[in-house]
């Protein structure tokens, strides 16, 4: 049996690069240092020369071997961190804090590339560090986020966007129905058939992948008080409630629509096994709160595994050494975790 948290050295992992101004860099390092915690092997397609001055920058003892293939990374993961270079290095020089249009092709490079490898079998999982949206969209890329992007690279696969924290008791798992939203604009984008698509690929995966034979679903409210029959928003009548009748159609566990406000106290989670939320910050501000450092975005809907850490670029620390790897760490532990469920291993 393989330990919970690893992959064996066939199905090691691929770490993207994320961003060179951020923390993404600063954090990879980190993560292999603690490589005697159970995590899987893993590379990260990235410009090796730009790992070795930041090591070095930082202070930190990690050695940097050139890799090629997947099948070379878990012997020289022991000895050092594999850097796969990623198309097109070596990248321009980037200042902490400061991102460049001219960095920003490489960052989508790298996340083709994790991908190629994954779909192709040479990794188990990928893993992408942080990104800035912005700058990336300045230099022509189409796509809110990562998610999306994973989406169209898997042949138009639906994503959905599942944060989780896994060391919780119990697992706190949530999945923001609409994300990157305005708020103003969330009720006049929710629908009834968004609600139960995102309910629908939240079970299959945690069946699948997290080993759950029954999952059971909360499906949040949108107004206060689930809208109180009305009088604070009509939302749960007409979009909310018919969405629940159909998952539970489906022969989902689920219930709600439920107040948002007594969903996330323990008691209240070890009721169900993720929670179906109506929008970003109703998802996401609990999980943060109960555990900023061991929180992991999980791309549900997809044929590859892709975990990544539940925090963005943090441009204000950047550079500096201060960078908490926790997220990625945890981001690597549960990909390994789902590699496996994915191959027919025990999942821990």
């Amino acid at each position: 049996m393989v330990p919970s948290g690893t992959l064996p050295l066939e199905h090691p992992i691929a770490l993207t690069m994320g961003e060179p101004a951020g923390i993404g860099g600063e954090i990879t390092l980190k993560a292999w240092l603690a490589r005697g915690g159970h995590l899987p092997p893993f590379a990260v397609i990235d410009d090796p020369d730009r790992l070795t001055s930041l090591a070095r920058t930082l202070s930190l003892d990690v050695p940097i071997v050139t890799v090629s293939r997947g099948a070379e990374i878990g012997e020289a993961f022991a000895r050092a961190l594999p850097v796969i270079p990623v198309p097109g290095s070596p990248l321009p020089d980037t200042k902490p804090g400061q991102p460049a249009l001219a960095t920003a092709a490489a960052v989508v490079r790298s996340i083709d590339a994790a991908v190629a490898l994954a779909k192709r079998g040479e990794v188990g999982a990928i893993v992408t560090n942080p990104i800035n949206k912005k700058i990336l969209q300045d230099d022509g890329f189409a796509y809110p986020g990562h998610t999306e992007y994973l989406g169209h690279l898997c042949g138009g696969a639906k994503a959905v966007m599942m944060l989780t924290i896994e060391r919780a008791d119990p697992p706190l798992r949530v999945v923001p129905v609409t994300v990157h939203v305005a708020l103003r604009d969330i009720a006049a984008c929710l629908t009834s058939e968004a609600i139960v698509a995102a309910a629908v690929a939240t079970a299959g995966a945690l069946k699948r992948d997290f080993g759950l034979a029954a999952p059971r679903l909360a499906v949040a409210a949108l107004n206060p008080h689930a809208g109180e029959d009305g009088k604070m928003g009509d939302e749960e009548q007409r979009v909310v409630a018919p969405a629940v009748i159909a998952i539970r159609s489906a022969g989902i566990d689920v219930t709600g629509p439920l107040p948002a406000d007594t969903l996330f106290y323990a008691d209240a989670r070890s009721r169900y096994d993720a929670v179906i939320c109506m929008y970003h910050d109703q998802a996401l501000v609990p999980l943060k709160t109960v555990d900023f450092a061991g929180g992991v975005n999980v791309t549900l809907g997809l044929p590859i595994v892709r975990t990544s850490p539940d925090h963005g670029t943090a441009f204000d620390i950047a550079g500096r050494g201060i960078a908490d790897a926790s997220s990625l760490i945890e981001a690597i532990k549960l990909a390994g975790r789902l590699g496996q469920a994915r191959r027919g291993r025990p999942a821990g």
